[in-house]
């Protein structure tokens, strides 16, 4: 109804608009985009509607001062123009044309190299989403954390035990590194008849064969479904803040990218290649943290109590000081908060709960 009722009237209007010559479109400045400007103009000539349109600028706009202000300066002082003189010629246009090429082509490489970062960031958050969502999900990662237990216990001894021979073997340092987790300060304390029959697997074996040990009696002392949450809580505990902490160094290295261009070197590739570096440091970072942490969390048992409590004292024939029959005992009353689950068993908030035994006045 409203369509029929207005539209006569529209078409008055509009026909009122086409007759004055359409709509006239004045434009105070060039875009750095002449999609922009081209956008601007179709506005002038909509669905076959007559239209103009002008654009003023000035030598002093960015656009021209960056881009040929100074060679159309010349020439007006050469003219001797006055600076009100409006200047009218296909040359500025073309100047103007050139200029917006030049910007589009600079912002084109900006938002490429832009990307190209970002690639480099995107291929490592694949991984790490990956393996967080694992978690998320409550699949079972056991076997997962016994294989970061064996491959940070197989870099460790390649660290530490990289000598030719047992003799220069650094067991102070792999002491240290596994000490009140895996080692005791008397380990490693090996004789010189001793070191002739040792090999890195061999520790190794015997590193991962305590460690074993330990999550073994865990699960035995807490139960498998305990230690399955354990392992989820340590993994992406160390996974959400090893990955923000990389995000960061990512960015402050990022930073620095455009220096290496004085070097001859392409910005990208040094990116990509130092980035990968520091994340395979944030991989063996995790595995080896998150072993460590479920070695040697252990969860301490409490009992539940109620927060609060308060002491309802009775009143009336039996209050204290009446003669009547004895008082009976204080009664204790449990104070539950708003956002406590309910008692009733149904396991909402009391706030949201409608049961009537722990709400009357419902």
């Amino acid at each position: 109804e409203l369509c029929e009722e207005f539209t006569p009237e529209v078409k008055r209007e509009a026909e009122v608009v086409r007759n004055a010559g359409g709509l006239f479109i004045i434009g105070t400045e060039r875009h750095e985009s002449r999609r922009i400007d081209n956008q601007l103009r179709g506005r002038a000539g909509r669905q076959g509607d007559p239209g103009a349109s002008r654009f003023f600028l000035s030598l002093e706009d960015d656009l021209m001062r960056i881009f040929g202000g100074d060679r159309v300066q010349s020439l007006m002082d050469s003219l001797g123009l006055d600076e009100d003189v409006p200047i009218e010629n296909k040359l500025i246009t073309n100047t103007i044309e050139s200029a917006q090429k030049k910007l589009e082509a600079s912002n084109f490489a900006i938002r490429k190299q832009v990307l190209q970062y970002d690639d480099v960031m995107n291929q490592q958050r694949e991984i790490i989403y990956k393996q967080r969502q694992m978690v998320l999900d409550g699949e079972d990662i056991s076997g997962k954390l016994h294989e970061m237990m064996r491959q940070a216990i197989d870099d460790a001894c390649t660290n530490y035990l990289n000598g030719e021979t047992a003799d220069d073997w650094d067991f102070a340092g792999l002491r240290r590194h596994f000490m009140n987790w895996l080692c005791l300060p008397t380990d490693f304390n090996y004789t010189t008849e001793q070191l002739g029959d040792l090999t890195k697997e061999g520790i190794a074996d015997e590193l991962y064969k305590r460690g074993m040990d330990i999550l073994t009696a865990k699960e035995k002392r807490y139960g498998a479904k305990t230690m399955r949450e354990l392992e989820r809580i340590c993994l992406l505990r160390n996974v959400d803040s090893k990955w923000m902490e990389h995000i960061d160094n990512m960015d402050q290295l990022k930073q620095g990218m455009g220096l290496r261009g004085y070097g001859q070197h392409d910005p990208v590739v040094e990116y990509r290649i130092e980035g990968f570096a520091m994340f395979d440091e944030m991989i063996a970072s995790i595995r080896e943290d998150a072993v460590h942490m479920l070695l040697t969390i252990e969860i301490r048992q409490q009992n539940a109590e109620p927060k609060r409590e308060q002491i309802a004292k009775p009143t009336g024939d039996n209050a204290p000081g009446d003669t009547g029959a004895k008082a009976p005992a204080p009664v204790r009353v449990t104070k539950i908060g708003r956002n406590d689950p309910c008692p009733c068993g149904s396991g909402l908030k009391w706030k949201k709960c409608t049961c009537k035994e722990y709400h009357p006045d419902l």
